[in-house]
Order: C-alpha cells, then sequence, then structure tokens
C-alpha cells in the first residue's frame, strides 16, 4: 500500500547510539501525539491480548550530517507548511517536557542547536525537504 502522507525522522550522525535512539522515540511520540490520524486501530494476537496501536504507515529514519543538514530541513519543512517537531542539544540535560519546551522555547528558531527533526506531510512535499538525506544505517 502506498501512502499519500509520510513521516521522516531525521537525527544528527554524530550522536552516541543511545541517543539517536532517545531523540528518534521522542520524535515519532509527538507525529503521534500531534497528528492522531497517523495511528492505526489497536493490535490484538490470538490469545485475546490486547495491543497499543501504532502508526498506520511506516516511518523513515534518516541520518542528518550535521547541525546544518537539520536546519535545512527545519527550514524547508517549516515554509513548505509541513507539521514539524524538533529535539535541541539542550533536551538532553532536562528531565522533563517542562523543561524540554522552556528550553526550546529560550531559542530563536535560526539558533535552535538541532540534534533531530521530525516531519509530517504529503509524500512529495516531505521527499523534497529530505531530498539527498540517507536512510539511517
Amino acid at each position: 500500500m502506498r501512502f499519500d502522507t509520510k513521516i521522516a525522522i531525521v537525527v544528527r550522525a554524530d550522536l552516541a547510539t543511545w541517543q539517536q535512539l532517545n531523540v528518534t522515540a521522542f520524535l515519532a511520540s509527538s507525529v503521534a501525539g500531534g497528528v492522531p490520524e497517523t495511528i492505526g486501530e489497536p493490535y490484538a494476537d490470538a490469545s485475546g491480548t490486547s495491543y497499543l496501536p501504532m502508526f498506520r504507515q511506516p516511518v523513515l529514519v534518516y541520518s542528518g550530517a550535521d547541525a546544518s543538514a537539520l536546519r535545512a530541513v527545519r527550514e524547508r519543512a517549516t515554509g513548505r507548511g509541513l507539521e514539524v517537531a524538533v529535539y535541541i542539544e539542550e533536551m538532553f540535560k532536562t528531565g522533563n517536557d517542562t523543561d524540554n519546551r522552556a528550553a526550546v522555547a529560550q531559542v530563536e528558531a535560526d539558533a535552535l542547536d538541532l540534534v533531530g527533526i521530525a516531519v509530517y506531510g504529503p509524500r512529495n512535499a516531505v521527499d523534497k525537504v529530505t531530498k539527498g538525506l540517507p536512510l539511517h544505517p
């Protein structure tokens, strides 16, 4: 099945593995929370055990070479009016959502120290803003 929309997450390549996974998880949760139509139906196994629903479509994770590549993705995505979530370096030092939001709120958009970004929107538009980025290894 081909979807008309796309979920893309771009993570800075120089992060430690645990940081890359953490950023990916947080950014995926932002799409799930901010765009409810991306979530499918709950799962159940043959024994009748219920499981939480997941995204109804694939999530592509890209590796961004550096902070400038992430800034370019953010600029192109916001310029196209796509749904965007950001994760900045300072958020590694906080321990809760309130402090994370405060850390982002203190910095102008073009000065964010991005380590990851999520983008959701029409497939073609998301493809254009992530063009040239390699899929995460």
